[in-house]
């Protein structure tokens, strides 16, 4: 994905069963949640992440053939009618109230007194890094945020409104759950006690009964099965989930994977010599002892379920050792997962999952994506008291149901997050109520925003783009020299078979489909902690009773998140997708000149398409399958170029946090930003040749058409952090920094160093470049 919104570890999990690279900061079932309501991964991702301990490259599929034919597309007025005067070195100046608007925005973020051959993103954003405060209820401040903060005051001025008689069930159900959140007065009325009426339900929890518990009634697969009944995750010991099928994407099939964890394995594998270790800790113990256990009895229980959680985060696969899509596609029958791991009763385990939708038998084939950690799990689970067992998945419930709780457990929530990513304040209540509204019922809520607020001419405008960077990405792939014709063949095939999803699917218009979608769902206003279970639990049921069913491409539901800024690829459904949150502000506008549009919203573009082709995409094939289409001798030079631009990234280090970036596990993204430059860069050339040359913008007569649209490109990126959420951003995510967003890329074209006129050897001309596209 190319969105870099801000990461928050909160702790309700729900789940996608996607990796989209955007999600990855949430837990498993969130994701498993989100697809359920229309997100695509991610997957994120995975995804999404979190797109998250994230899943390899799946997202739900997507047609080819939807993609439109240049004849289909309504292609833009080059200009809206302008105010054109000449500066006093004879060039075009653009003085409508659009330009006026755009320069002022790039003034307000540019420092000119930065080299631009120096330092791009310090020119280009100097003033925005030293004029921006973060936010006490944030933890970074950029692009995606500003636009993500104008779309949550128009969610909650839609959520506002009262329900009307007439008013369609699902947008009803959304501004139910808004209200539940926001009802403040009957959440403190009810205390803890519907967590802990929960916490009976579910079997106890240890340290809350003491020496009353029974380790008798307790065993690992049973408390999955009452989770799966609750609404709660099923993954905190091993990942399960329907996915698509990598190897033959038209159907779906059981995925099994090593588990969710409460906070990340890079830091839980630091033990307790790591601060944010010790915060989770203690974070564990007031939770627990302000739900009523013994202090000094939850200090040494909870070490120890801690400690198995470390187990588990020792004995799962690394984020680097996830990006080759073939070493974790391991298919086996039940019959052979019972052979080959005696211990865990597969069978009864999967059907109980699955009940009542669907019975399998033992002839079932599973992906088992690390079989290692199955026969790890097997002894570990044999060797650790069930009291520890019981005491940690007791915690992962309590601490996904603390956000929904009393102002007492959130305070102490909040600073937790404040350890972990530095912000000092919760959002205000209205804007956590929106969140929780809009990312749990995205359907429902984007319906209502795309009626009221999408303009439906940025469709149009997107189109065309994306149609023409498209044609710049195939000419590159007909002009690389290190590609032989039968790969290459393969790959103008590839991109030729990419699908298009924007803005949204016109299915979200249709209110017979989406109170269809949301039959059998029910929230209460004066229960916020069941009403969100209640949806967690209808996610679950939607996806698990998808194993049967044949994989749709086109799946309106899948694609059905518009109220988000951000953008995805889905290597499994070969598809690029821009929902209508991400068509506006500094991304796009039709007021504005070209080169502003394809250096912002035209570089998110071309991103999302390269990734098809990055080290993960490119493993897949044209009809989103899981096929090593490259001759061999290419491969390697592949790998060589991706190296170069593994070696770029990981030398460079965040000065504010004395750490150096992650190449391998940021180099989806950078190759994407490499190769998203410049097929944006050249899409636009393109642009101008059937328009002519546009005016310059007021205030900044002295920069090109072409410089301008660099400037354009950098400002998306323009971002603070606190150090907190960089070294969390670093250590654990996919994305770099914007910094080195801006100065990776550009320093590796020619193309920028040419309009800027920089010395070869400058920082933003270096001798050496790389490029994979």
């Amino acid at each position: 994905m190319s969105g870099d919104p801000e990461y928050i570890t909160t702790n309700y999990n729900m789940r996608n069963n996607v990796k989209p690279s955007f999600w990855e900061q949430r837990t498993r079932m969130e994701k498993r949640l989100l697809m359920a309501v229309g997100v695509v991964a991610l997957l994120a991702v995975g995804f999404l992440a979190a797109f998250l301990a994230v899943i390899l490259l799946r997202t739900t599929p997507s047609n080819a053939d939807d993609m439109p034919q240049t004849s289909e597309l309504r292609v833009s007025p080059p200009m809206p009618p302008a105010v054109i005067s000449k500066s006093d070195q004879g060039d075009l100046v653009c003085n409508t109230p659009g330009c006026v608007h755009t320069a002022s925005k790039l003034l307000y973020n540019m420092d000119d007194q930065v080299d631009p051959c120096d330092d791009f993103y310090g020119f280009s954003c100097g003033s925005f890094l030293k004029n921006t405060r973060i936010p006490d209820d944030k933890t970074s401040v950029n692009t995606f945020s500003i636009i993500t903060d104008q779309l949550q005051e128009q969610i909650r001025s839609l959520l506002d409104e009262p329900i009307k008689e007439d008013e369609p069930r699902p947008f009803a159900l959304a501004k139910t759950l808004y209200q539940a959140c926001m009802n403040r007065t009957a959440i403190e009325a009810r205390g803890v006690q519907p967590l802990l009426d929960m916490i009976q339900r579910l079997g106890g929890w240890p340290v809350l009964q003491g020496d009353s518990w029974d380790e008798r009634t307790f065993s690992w697969d049973e408390s999955v099965y009452k989770f799966r009944s609750a609404g709660y995750s099923v993954d905190y010991f091993l990942d399960f989930s329907i996915s698509v099928d990598v190897k033959n994407s038209t159907k779906r099939i059981i995925d099994l994977d090593q588990a969710s964890l409460g906070l990340s394995r890079e830091y839980l594998n630091r033990g307790f010599s790591d601060k944010l270790v010790v915060a989770y800790y203690e974070y564990m113990v007031d939770i627990a002892t302000l739900l009523g256990a013994d202090r000094a009895r939850a200090e040494i229980e909870l070490k120890d379920s801690l400690m198995f959680e470390m187990k588990l985060a020792n004995i799962s696969l690394p984020l680097e050792k996830r990006r080759n899509a073939t070493s974790l596609y391991n298919p086996m029958t039940i019959g052979e997962l019972q052979q080959k791991f005696p211990r865990i009763p597969w069978l009864t385990y999967i059907n109980r999952l699955l009940a009542p939708h669907i019975q399998v038998g033992l002839d079932e084939i599973t992906i088992v994506n690390v079989p290692k950690y199955m026969s790890d799990l097997e002894d570990l689970l044999q060797n650790t008291p069930k009291r520890v067992q019981a005491n940690y998945v007791m915690w992962r419930v309590a601490g996904a149901s603390v956000s929904y709780l009393t102002e007492d457990l959130r305070r102490r929530q909040l600073a937790y997050v404040t350890a972990l990513s530095g912000k000092t304040e919760r959002e205000s209540r209205w804007k956590e109520c929106a969140d929780t509204a809009s990312v749990s019922m995205s359907i429902a809520v984007g319906a209502l925003y795309i009626r009221k607020y999408f303009n439906e001419n940025s469709k149009a405008n997107a189109l065309e783009m994306v149609n023409d960077i498209r044609q710049q990405f195939r000419k590159t792939l007909t002009e690389v020299d290190w590609m032989d014709e039968k790969t290459r063949e393969e790959a103008l095939h590839k991109a030729d078979g990419m699908s298009s999803h924007i803005a949204y699917p016109n299915e979200m218009l249709d209110n017979k489909k989406l109170t269809e979608f949301y039959s059998g769902l029910e929230m209460s206003a004066d229960k916020l902690m069941e009403s969100v279970l209640n949806l967690t639990l209808f996610g679950t049921e939607y996806l698990f009773s998808k194993l049967r069913e044949p994989v749709n491409k086109t799946d309106w539901v899948t694609h059905g998140r518009p109220a988000i800024v951000n953008a995805f690829y889905s290597s499994i459904e070969n598809s690029i997708q821009f929902p209508a949150g991400i068509l506006q502000g500094a991304f796009f506008s039709a007021q504005r000149p070209a080169y502003m549009n394809y250096g912002a919203i035209g570089f998110v573009i071309g991103h999302e398409i390269t990734h098809g082709f990055d080290d993960q995409g490119r493993q897949f094939d044209k009809n989103g399958n899981l096929i090593d289409w490259w001759q061999e001798m290419t491969k390697q030079k592949y790998l060589e170029k991706a190296k170069c631009i593994i070696d770029q990234y990981s030398n460079y280090t965040v000065k504010e946090v004395n750490m150096k970036l992650n190449g391998v596990n940021t180099q989806g993204e950078n190759i994407a930003d490499n190769g998203g430059i410049k097929e944006a860069y050249y899409a636009y050339q393109a642009w101008t040749q059937r328009h002519g040359e546009e005016a310059s913008l007021p205030g900044l007569e002295k920069y090109s058409p072409r410089q301008l649209f660099w400037m354009s490109a950098a400002n998306t990126w323009c971002s603070v952090y606190r150090n907190e959420a960089i070294k969390l951003r670093i250590t654990t995510g996919f994305h770099a920094p914007g910094r080195f967003r801006v100065i990776g890329p550009m320093s590796n074209m020619e193309e920028f160093a040419e309009d800027f006129r920089c010395p070869v050897g400058s920082p933003m001309n270096p001798v050496k470049k790389c490029k994979v596209w």
